[in-house]
């Protein structure tokens, strides 16, 4: 690599030793001091071990992985250091990206040098005046007067290079470059072309800020013109940011789109009743009450406050208040996971990811046979990724098996022949029932996932989730057709989690009026939920001039006559949204079809979002308006994406859960043996008959429900 120095260079202290020597020939010196830098930061324990002197996490690989862990940077298997100071981070990000920069052997750099020339068409005579052509973006980063600059670099590449440097330099998550505006972006600075320069800081800050905000505002009250049709829903999304404060975010839906309205710090008065029924209210206020339909809120608020039952309920008689789907299924898949032999598959499988993941050999073995795709599959949640990635790992089992068998992983006496790798080995078998118990976890789980993904979308689904739910509790009934014992088990979870908690006779209402439901001779369930219905008809309609001819109505719509029984009624029931089919059909029954237009058009589910990053302290007007653009845009973003390209219960953006990557300090080889012992010690066994013959009767402890 050529180098250029300056006649002065005044860098200070550890910057002064790296970047002032990134000259010298001995570059091979300038490695070992650099990564000598870093061991000041931790203990050097037995073998390649080493303990982070912030947060005392002992890291498997040395100094290289304590490096990944101090700079916070996202990393599969390294998971971020959560008590270093900012300039390490900063120190150590820097350390790296200046080890990257004189990385390559001189044979290296020939070769890529050789392989641009025919592409650049030119043939470098002086590289020196090359380094003043072509200057590279990191000695901008320390400005010092030493230039490094790559002569190879074609423009594309040291565009992306550019691009990257900013990402580390600015500590952004990778994710950052899967938004939709990152390659608008891009595009729209291209066109600029040579010279331009983007806006200020202080543009940024003022009249850019204020520009979108007035932008994402108008799209907002273009949403709100439908509210006195459609009605909407006011999602609660509580969270506890970095610095362990308490917020509650106040979005506002209907069918055109999700938005955010504000934030709130709730800290001081998180656990206060009046405190929070007022900021309800005002919010309430804020968006008009007769406009508001429901109120979904989280546990932690449902928890703490009976806001529901009281004040909301009591002040505004036509507002309901329900609790988030999203949420309570949640719990359903958790009390699932609680099921000793559940509980056994998901530690034997993620005894097997820590093995592969921890391995950079075996990772890379892995990704050749599974064509680079992931393992583990990441949800918002523990139990939620905990069955998606046990589902997934269930569609890889012959590739898994294959792998461990073939002579490429065999031969390899570091790997093969160890304690942890014989343990896989034999999970993998089909000799100790963990492939049958897999299939087990992801035949009862997957009927709640199914739910889960059409709550969590976004989009309205009130008059769905009743059926949704029915179906589920009915798919586990037929696959347990055989065992009633372990058939109960479930029921009774979901049956718990849905009658005391989910259940609202709003779900109910919505079923009943749902066509496709309605008009479905299969159903079975709607004698059961007419009284729900007619209490929901009698809060919305609660006075006689509004419930003239009602009776009449509900008739007309039941036995499909007039506009109901038309052709193009009849073709539409399952072909478009219930709430359009009410608007579009309904007119000859004008007080029923308000009602259910307004129910039918709200959401289910207080989906998660994306919270805000923190900021070097601008006034709190500013980080008001960025947090407002900020939601909105990525409200935006999640609704414009097509459904058939995106599963909403999967989120790339989140890095993998530790219980699935990070090994144990000490980990054993047969760690998910510990708590179950001999009675692991079983013959072949029918899937049907899995609990009983390793666990024994039906009436075993492990499947008392209190213990779940």
């Amino acid at each position: 690599m050529r180098m250029q120095y300056g006649d002065q260079i005044r860098v200070h202290n550890w910057e002064q030793e790296l970047v002032s020597n990134a000259g010298s020939p001995n570059i091979r010196l300038l490695m070992v001091r650099e990564k000598d830098v870093c061991w000041e930061y931790c203990e050097k324990l037995e073998g390649n071990k080493v303990r982070c002197k912030f947060c005392l996490k002992v890291l498997n690989g040395g100094i290289s992985r304590l490096k990944h862990h101090l700079s916070r940077l996202p990393s599969k298997g390294v998971h971020p250091c959560s008590k270093v100071r900012d300039d390490v981070t900063d120190r150590v990000r820097a350390i790296i990206a200046l080890k990257e920069e004189g990385k390559e052997t001189a044979s290296a750099k020939k070769q890529r040098i050789a392989e641009t020339k025919p592409l650049a068409n030119v043939v470098p005579t002086k590289p020196a005046a090359l380094c003043v052509e072509t200057t590279s973006p990191i000695s901008k980063i320390f400005p010092s007067g030493t230039q490094f600059a790559p002569p190879s670099l074609s423009d594309r590449e040291n565009a992306e290079r550019s691009i990257a440097l900013f990402f580390y330099e600015n500590k952004l998550e990778f994710s950052v470059a899967r938004s939709s505006s990152y390659q608008v972006m891009m595009e729209a600075v291209a066109k600029c072309g040579y010279g331009f320069r983007g806006p200020s800081s202080e543009d940024l800050k003022t009249a850019w800020l204020e520009r979108i905000k007035s932008e994402v505002s108008q799209q907002s009250r273009e949403s709100e013109k439908e509210w006195s049709l459609t009605g909407c829903t006011i999602i609660a999304d509580t969270w506890t940011d970095e610095k362990s404060r308490t917020l509650i975010n106040f979005l506002v839906s209907s069918p055109s789109g999700t938005f955010f309205h504000k934030s709130v710090d709730a800290s001081t008065y998180f656990k206060n009743t009046k405190f929070l029924a007022d900021l309800f209210d005002s919010v309430i206020q804020d968006i008009g009450p007769e406009n508001v339909v429901q109120v979904i809120m989280g546990n932690a608020l449902l928890n703490y406050v009976d806001v529901g039952n009281h004040r909301i309920m009591q002040k505004y008689s036509t507002i309901f208040c329900t609790p988030c789907a999203s949420q309570c299924l949640d719990l359903i898949l958790e009390d699932f996971s609680k099921i000793d032999w559940v509980n056994r598959c998901i530690l034997q499988a993620q005894f097997i990811t820590k093995f592969i993941y921890n391995r950079t050999w075996v990772l890379d073995l892995m990704k050749k046979f599974t064509g680079g795709q992931e393992l583990v599959r990441t949800s918002f949640t523990r139990s939620t990724s905990d069955f998606l990635s046990l589902q997934f790992m269930l569609k890889q089992r012959s590739i898994l098996k294959h792998m461990f068998n073939s002579p490429e992983y065999s031969t390899n006496p570091a790997y093969a022949n160890k304690p942890q790798s014989i343990s896989c080995i034999d999970i993998l078998s089909d000799d100790n029932g963990f492939w049958r118990g897999v299939e087990e976890s992801v035949a009862v789980s997957e009927p709640i996932l199914k739910v889960l993904r059409e709550v969590a979308g976004g989009k309205p689904a009130m008059g769905f989730i009743y059926e949704s739910m029915t179906r589920a509790k009915e798919s586990i009934r037929t696959y347990y057709i055989m065992d009633e014992n372990k058939c109960k088990t479930f029921l009774d979870i979901v049956d718990r989690r849905w009658q005391n908690q989910l259940h609202s006779p709003l779900h109910a209402a919505a079923a009943f009026l749902n066509p496709s439901i309605q008009y479905n001779p299969e159903v079975k369930f709607l004698g059961i939920i007419k009284e729900d219905f007619l209490k929901v008809l009698e809060k919305l309609l609660p006075t006689p001039e509004l419930r003239h001819d009602i009776t009449a109505q509900i008739l007309a719509f039941k036995k499909s006559q007039g506009v109901f029984g038309h052709v193009f009624a009849r073709e539409a029931r399952n072909k478009i949204s219930p709430g359009h089919w009410w608007e579009e059909y309904g007119g000859s029954a004008p007080g029923l079809q308000r009602v259910a237009v307004r129910i039918l058009s709200q959401v289910c589910s207080a989906f998660q979002q994306i919270h805000s990053e923190k900021r070097n302290k601008p006034d709190k007007e500013t980080v008001a308006d960025l947090t407002y653009v900020n939601y909105n845009l990525k409200l935006a973003s999640r609704m414009k994406a097509k459904p058939i390209e995106t599963d909403p219960i999967l989120v790339d953006d989140i890095d993998m859960p530790s219980e699935w990557i990070e090994e144990t300090e000490n980990p054993s080889p047969t760690q998910w043996l510990d708590r179950y012992g001999a009675v692991l010690d079983g013959s072949d066994l029918n899937t049907r008959q899995y609990s009983n013959a390793i666990f024994g009767s039906g009436n075993d402890h492990l499947f008392n429900l209190d213990r779940c």
